[in-house]
């Protein structure tokens, strides 16, 4: 078999079996678990990651970050998430608040007017897509009055044109 694999003791086996019991999501206790497998019972990684249901590779990198961060490299967020956007949920609703009561008292608001506001509040220019994602995720969409009804007959107006009475 290969070398055995060690976690340092930067917490004692209590404290990570305590962790494994406080952390939520499958994949964050199941990092704890090669910790603490590492701490009470070293032994090559394969039989960790056998026993975890992780990959051999997986596990040395969780160990050899652990050994070398500490406990705090654990606490990471998960996958997913809104990690790159310019303002959070509430900003951009305060933003968009703006135009709604705007739209209340009979003004029309367009995706050009909040493209400037959102740029005036970030501070930088903002592309249009990201000002059409940002309406999209509110609930906001684009309203336009029809043209023309959408149950028209050309003909049928054609006819009362021709046969209704002159004034």
């Amino acid at each position: 078999m290969g070398a055995y694999t060690k976690a340092v003791s930067h917490l004692s086996s209590e404290e990570v079996m305590e962790r494994i019991k406080s952390t939520r999501g499958f994949r964050n206790i199941q990092k704890w678990l090669v910790i603490w497998n590492a701490i009470v019972d070293p032994r090559p990684a394969v039989e960790i990651a056998n026993h975890t249901g992780m990959a051999k590779q997986t596990v040395h990198n969780i160990i050899s970050e652990y050994n070398r961060k500490g406990p705090q490299v654990m606490e990471r967020p998960g996958r997913g998430g809104r990690r790159k956007a310019y303002l959070g949920w509430e900003e951009e609703e305060q933003i968009l608040k703006g135009f709604e009561d705007m739209a209340i008292t009979g003004q029309v608001a367009t995706a050009n007017d909040v493209k400037r506001a959102l740029e005036e509040y970030i501070g930088h220019e903002v592309h249009k897509s990201t000002v059409y994602r940002i309406m999209k995720k509110h609930g906001w969409r684009k309203v336009v009055p029809r043209p023309s009804h959408v149950a028209k007959d050309k003909e049928k107006q054609d006819d009362f044109k021709k046969n209704s009475p002159r004034k």
